[in-house]
């Protein structure tokens, strides 16, 4: 008898899920099916991927092709989501409830060309389908041609349809990028794009091949924060998030630091606060660079930051500090709070080529403990940097 697959899920933390299914109190928290399920289980694999974005759609995937039995148990009376693409000139793409979709027959009179699912939460497919519309614009309903903007034309998240800005062929190619990614094959996605961006930089389409090199950059640093926030949520629901003491410590608010410049030039610093597992906007805060380098020194500026915001004891003290970078970073962090005379750890947060997390340096029973909480605040520090660091660009130059 061969191997067969019980269960496919997703985790930011896979040491915190697996830890989850193994509490004295599962049977209460999570219910006989689950219990049922860990007695017979005898292996745990797992696959990485680049984003939650993209653990959320290979979830749905396995899904579809293995139908685990106690994926369908957990569902329980519950009707799962899927994302539907309309079959027409200029198709919809849509998020439709099990219960009210018959396959291949039709919505509004429409039929469906394309479905994609099941996905188990739909509050995380809901903010899935936001960060997708952001990189691939689409219609979920305008009329084609119909003159006026609609809502979505006026914010960028419609090409065009509704104005006839975006021709069928074009629309078509957009559409076929969406379902690519929704199938899982964004490396074939990313090699369409390239080639499409050489095409319109050779004849000279520059708006064109820009529209592509954006999707590209898009697709390459996705930016899926309110997923990682989502997955919280949900983990603490469950009891995985060990949001507990570790080494007497009880880590509560997280501050996060990030310096961002080009060639030295326009440099800025910026702290992130989360708190509970999540950011808390209104007290980030932005430091723009006084300590001038001949040559971009990110420790010297990271060095500038922290004095400058120890300055403000009227400012909550935080329980953990993160900084962007590798082992020099964390140390020069460390130097700066032992001369200040405080005793608070700092972990930092080292990241690929691609600018993806690869590994937390520092306290690893911290960084294992809050590892959600660490990674939200260094995606929101980046990400913060960036923007004022292109405000403060854009204003001088």
């Amino acid at each position: 008898m061969g191997k067969k697959i019980l269960y496919v899920g997703k985790a930011t933390s896979l040491r915190g899920r697996v830890r989850s299914y193994f509490a004295n109190d599962l049977l209460h928290t999570r219910g006989k099916h689950v219990v049922d399920m860990i007695t017979i289980a005898k292996t745990v694999r797992f696959a990485t991927t680049d984003s939650v974005l993209e653990a959320v759609i290979l979830e749905a995937s396995l899904i579809k092709k293995h139908q685990p039995a106690y994926n369908t148990k957990e569902k329980d009376d519950k009707s799962w989501n899927y994302v539907v693409i309309t079959n027409e000139a200029y198709p919809c793409v849509l998020t439709i409830r099990e219960r009210t979709m018959l396959f291949g027959i039709e919505h509004d009179g429409v039929m469906y060309k394309h479905v994609f699912g099941p996905f188990p939460q739909g509050t995380n497919l809901k903010e899935a389908l936001k960060i997708v519309r952001k990189i691939f614009p689409f219609r979920d309903g305008c009329r084609p041609g119909q003159g006026r903007p609609c809502f979505n034309r006026q914010i960028g998240l419609c090409p065009g349809v509704c104005t006839g800005e975006i021709s069928a062929d074009d629309y078509a190619e957009r559409i076929r990028q969406i379902a690519l990614f929704f199938s899982g094959k964004k490396a074939t996605l990313l090699r369409r794009l390239k080639h499409s961006m050489r095409v319109h930089a050779k004849a000279l389409e520059f708006e064109a091949a820009g529209e592509s090199k954006r999707a590209i950059f898009a697709l390459q640093h996705i930016n899926d924060v309110a997923l990682i926030r989502e997955d919280i949520r949900r983990a603490s629901q469950e009891g995985a998030y060990m949001g507990l003491h570790t080494k007497t410590r009880q880590i509560s608010r997280i501050e996060a630091y990030d310096v961002a410049h080009i060639s030295g030039k326009y440099t800025v610093g910026v702290m992130t606060v989360v708190e509970g597992g999540y950011p808390k906007k209104s007290e980030y805060r932005k430091f723009k660079i006084r300590v001038a380098s001949e040559q971009p020194d990110d420790t010297l500026h990271l060095e500038e930051v922290l004095d400058r915001r120890f300055v403000h004891q009227e400012w909550p003290m935080p329980d953990l500090i993160v900084v962007d970078g590798g082992v020099a970073q964390r140390r020069r962090a460390e130097n700066v709070l032992r001369k200040l005379g405080y005793a608070i750890p700092v972990v930092s947060v080292v990241k690929d080529d691609r600018h993806k997390p690869r590994a937390i340096l520092g306290d690893k029973e911290l960084a294992l403990s809050y590892e959600r909480g660490i990674l939200i605040a260094n995606g929101e520090a980046h990400r913060f940097a960036v923007a004022y660091h292109r405000q403060l660009r854009d204003k001088l130059s």
